[in-house]
């Protein structure tokens, strides 16, 4: 190569790479006037409010999840058919081909043991099992014909939470924090608060997956120090920690405009926001200024243990959604009732159901409920066939959920199930299409929010023409 061929090299490398950022910064530019570009470069705070693609009901989701799935057949959705079923196999032709997580074709249908009425104006059906939230029956929307591909726990909860059963895919709340920011200065937008036992697929349920780690969610606890690390060591003081961050944001951001990678964005932002956290953070899970009308009606002192710490959880929900806080998930687990259903599903609905009740009152009566969506969700539901002596084992083709408030269609319930749970009889409703709706609600268009990714434009609800917005559950 002659000197003048290296010198033109040079100057081709000089405006291409990446460590120069010229040529990068004018192809940013103009993928970004084209509306082409992931990541703004320029946008200071990843979490800035963004505007939604239409007009939003929904500002806010609390997305209760009950992890290990709960039995709709004792809960939501009575089968009288299967008293007269009890104790018998059912025919070839419904258990040919599918595939079960424990039990065989041979296993015997199982009747609920549970008492069944209809609730409020609309006539919603629960069992005995939530007289606290059957109370809000004419709040929910009730989705019987839930379907899923997953029979397994955390590849169900990772369908349910992410979209997908593929490791390493953004959750729900990453989704919407990419799309619409968090009117939240001093909180993150996206919070995750657990009680009981984990749910099985741990933090990749809250993952922000391929998306800048700013989305992700943060796990908060309800006592002690809200977020581990989060207090300055002693002998640090708010000047000196207020300097130290300065400098480190300086480093970041020069680095950040050499190689324009959004993730030391991110990391800006984090470091800002564990600042301001330190304050806001204690001050959130401090309920002094609640009353003890409100405590009572949540059962934050009903007892210690998971039963205080689901209660609480309920009322910081409640109070994040008032700080700005884009979506709380509230993870509670131990619903898998392979066996002891009876004894273990009374115990697990003592624990939520009060506490899920008084949120959604809470939040009506505080004139938030319009605006802010609470969903009961988990990864699939339980067979009408018995599991031992007592129990269930997994089934994906047919449960039920519900949502409530956000512009849900309250006092609805969608579809059903054949006589006996074990299919779907009409207006099938697969988690993509949930997905797409809720969505919706938010005023986001899922198939336009999406996020390049190794040369694929990635969505929620999944590619081409998965996910459809059910408009009988909107309002």
């Amino acid at each position: 190569m002659t000197p003048q061929q290296q010198i033109l090299q040079r100057r081709r490398e000089f405006l291409a790479t990446s460590a120069s950022g010229i040529g990068t910064l004018a192809l940013a530019s103009l993928l970004k006037d084209d509306q082409l570009l992931a990541v703004d470069f320029e946008r200071k705070d990843p979490l800035a409010p963004k505007p939604p693609h239409f007009d939003a009901t929904a500002k806010a989701c609390i997305f209760i999840y009950l992890a290990g799935a709960p039995s709709h057949l004792d809960l939501f959705n009575p089968k009288p058919k299967l008293k007269e079923l009890d104790g018998q196999t059912l025919p070839d032709s419904l258990t040919k081909n599918v595939r079960f997580a424990f039990i065989n074709k041979n296993a015997k249908c199982k009747p609920t043991q549970e008492k069944f009425r209809r609730y409020g104006q609309s006539g919603m059906w629960f069992s005995n099992r939530l007289p606290h939230i059957s109370s809000c029956a004419d709040d929910i929307c009730m989705m019987h014909t839930m379907h899923t591909e997953a029979f397994n726990h955390h590849p169900g909860q990772l369908v349910m939470n992410c979209g997908d059963q593929k490791f390493g895919r953004p959750s729900i709340g990453a989704w919407l924090n990419y799309g619409l920011g968090t009117e939240s200065k001093n909180l993150p937008g996206y919070v995750v608060l657990t009680a009981g036992p984990p749910a099985r697929g741990g933090a990749t349920n809250w993952s922000s997956g391929f998306l800048p780690s700013t989305y992700q969610g943060v796990l908060f606890r309800n006592q002690g120090e809200p977020v581990l690390n989060l207090n300055n060591p002693k002998g640090l003081t708010d000047a000196v920690q207020r300097k130290s961050l300065e400098a480190v944001a300086d480093l970041n951001r020069e680095r950040l405009n050499s190689v324009l990678d959004p993730e030391i964005s991110s990391r800006i932002a984090a470091y800002e926001l564990a600042y301001r956290m330190q304050a806001a953070a204690p001050e959130l899970i401090d309920l002094s200024s609640e009353t003890k009308q409100t405590l009572e009606k949540y059962g934050v002192n009903r007892s210690d243990g998971v039963q205080k710490s689901f209660a609480t959880n309920c009322l910081l929900a409640r109070r994040l959604v008032e700080r700005g806080s884009r979506f709380i998930n509230i993870y509670h687990g131990g619903w898998d009732q392979h066996g002891n259903l009876t004894k273990d599903l009374a115990k697990n609905s003592m624990i939520v159901d009060q506490p899920i009740a008084a949120l959604l009152k809470d939040l009506k009566q505080r004139g938030l409920l319009q605006s802010t969506m609470v969903v009961w969700g988990t990864e699939f539901g339980r067979t009408p066939l018995a599991q031992g002596g007592d129990g269930r084992d997994h089934h994906p083709s047919a449960y039920s959920m519900w949502m409530a408030g956000g512009g849900a269609r309250g006092g609805y319930s969608h579809g059903d199930s054949d006589e006996i749970g074990w299919g779907i009889a009409d207006k099938p409703l697969h988690i993509h299409d949930f997905h797409a709706t809720l969505l919706h609600l938010f005023g986001l268009d899922d198939k336009n929010l999406t996020y390049r990714f190794k040369g694929l434009d990635f969505r929620l609800t999944g590619t081409g023409d998965t996910g459809t917005v059910v408009k009988e559950l909107i309002a």
